[in-house]
């Protein structure tokens, strides 16, 4: 037995757990930065000094944040001399499950238009019903095969 499967699994339970605690989590309209600053009272020019910086360089990273121009380096600065964490995730827009297999699906529709263009010039082509149910065998199967190509988008 491989071990792969196994380890894709504990990745997605991670990943699917940052969803489930993070989903509709946004970057506040003034950034993590002032925000925490202002929570906490605490001042630029205080913020600053705890960093050994300027004033000038916490208004500048305050904007730089908002821009998206912000290393994590310094956000995880500025965090801790705030006393605070800096936290960072990707947060998937639905279960790892959902997005595979909408994945797998566009790509079994994919290769069935394909065929289906082959088989129009031969003309044999499938009913509705029996283009549905192909989409659903090769989803069923690219799903169990699991392929490197996944997301590969050329040639889909």
């Amino acid at each position: 037995m491989s071990v792969k499967p196994v380890i894709t699994r504990q990745y997605r339970g991670k990943l699917n757990q940052a969803a489930s605690k993070f989903q509709g989590f946004a970057l506040p309209p003034e950034g993590w930065i002032r925000t925490a600053r202002k929570a906490l009272g605490m001042s630029a020019a205080q913020l600053a000094r705890r960093l050994g910086k300027t004033r000038a360089l916490v208004s500048n990273t305050e904007k730089a944040e908002l821009d998206g121009a912000v290393t994590l380096r310094t956000m995880r600065s500025m965090a801790e001399a705030a006393n605070c964490s800096f936290i960072y995730a990707f947060v998937p827009k639905e279960s790892t499950e959902v997005l595979i297999r909408r994945r797998a699906k566009e790509k079994a529709e994919q290769r069935v238009i394909e065929a289906g263009v082959h088989m129009a010039l031969e003309q044999q082509t499938l009913s509705q019903t029996q283009i549905e149910s192909e989409i659903e065998r090769l989803t069923e199967e690219i799903l169990r095969e699991q392929p490197g190509a996944l997301w590969n988008d050329e040639g889909r």
